[in-house]
Order: structure tokens, then sequence, then C-alpha cells
């Protein structure tokens, strides 16, 4: 049984940071592509960013790029979503997510396992 648990949410005022994390047990952390994706009221589910197996490779949604960094610590089981400059249309709820695939990382679908989600607040 594979379970993924994020943390780190919560609310901050618009050009502040939070860090989310997520761990990740049941199997190899090391063999998962982690992603990281947010739902925001009344839209659909969307992709903010990828990481590889690695590490080495990372993917962004355009309008995070600069502002979000995507992180993996193998022997920790975990990964992260820093996100810094944090302004209000960043509020949702931020899910991560597994897969065992080697492509489609932007869509929902490629993934196999997913968190519960962490709330994130911006004010402005």
């Amino acid at each position: 049984q594979v379970q993924l648990v994020e943390s780190g949410g919560g609310l901050v005022q618009a050009g502040g940071s939070l860090r989310l994390s997520c761990t990740v047990s049941g199997r190899t952390f090391s063999s998962y592509v982690v992603g990281w994706f947010r739902q925001a009221p009344g839209k659909e589910r969307e992709f903010v960013a990828a990481i590889s197996r690695s590490g080495g490779t990372t993917y962004y949604l355009d309008s995070v790029k600069g502002r979000f960094t995507i992180a993996r610590d193998n022997a920790e089981n975990t990964a992260y979503l820093q996100m810094n400059s944090l302004i209000p249309e960043d509020t949702a709820v931020y899910y991560c997510a597994a897969t065992f695939k080697g492509w489609g990382y932007r869509s929902l679908n490629t993934y196999d396992y997913w968190g519960q989600g962490t709330q994130v607040t911006v004010s402005s």
C-alpha cells in the first residue's frame, strides 16, 4: 500500500513563502516520479511541478517558474515544493502524486497515487 502525506500548508500574506512536504511510504521512493498539483475553488485540478526519480529533471507550470522549486530527498522518502513570492492566485488545495510511468508528467491521469491535499491560502 503506497501512501502519500502532505504537510506545510497554511495562511500567508502575498509575497510570503511556504514549503510543502510530501512523504511517501510503501514502496521504494526513488522508483517514483513525484508531481505537485493544485485545485482552486470552482476550478479543475492543475499541474504545478514534477521531478524525475533522481531529481535531476524538473518540470513547472509556466506561472510558477522562478517562484516555486520542486526537490526531493530519496534518503528521506520526501518531496518538497518551495513556494516563494506567493500571490493570491496561488490559493488552492495542493496535492502531491506519484507515478511509475515515464511520460506525461503534466497530466493527472499519469499518476497512480495521491495524497489527501493541504490548503494554501494567500491573502492580499
